[in-house]
């Protein structure tokens, strides 16, 4: 597991976001957080995306903001895809807890992909409130809900 190096310069709300690790989650999560950071001329916002290190090593070259820190959490690598939903359901929690021990400054906010439920849990145990984040079109939510 890697996490960015801290940023000592930012007295600031430090937002990390986890997106769903497959294609199609990833990149409206990095469009948020690119439209977020946009608005934030001040540097009041520091975000840490945070990825498995596979995915971080597709996205690695698109250009992203500066403000913006990467961490990685391990992959979560199974051979069928209910094997894949079991790891990501189940694996994917406790290493994201132990990241968020080592992160500088402190998360003041969790911005999860909404199918990561259990972030909420996460949140809550540490005090940290939690905004889900839904990635798909409002049209899909609408015929789910």
């Amino acid at each position: 597991m890697e996490a960015a190096p801290s940023s000592s310069t930012c007295a600031c709300s430090h937002l990390v976001t986890m997106p769903y690790p497959a294609r199609g989650y990833i990149n409206p999560m990095m469009n948020f957080c690119k439209m977020l950071l946009s608005n934030d001329n001040t540097r009041l916002i520091l975000v840490t995306f945070v990825v498995t290190e596979e995915w971080l090593g597709f996205i690695g070259s698109d250009p992203k903001p500066d403000i913006m820190r990467f961490a990685t959490i391990p992959n979560v690598v199974a051979s069928d895809h209910p094997g894949f939903l079991e790891a990501v359901m189940a694996k994917m929690e406790a290493s994201f807890e132990e990241l968020l021990n080592r992160l500088q400054p402190p998360p003041t906010a969790i911005v999860p992909d909404t199918f990561l439920y259990w972030a909420v849990a996460v949140g809550n145990r540490r005090n940290i409130p939690v905004a889900s984040f839904w990635t798909m079109s409002a049209s899909i939510f609408s015929v789910l809900h």
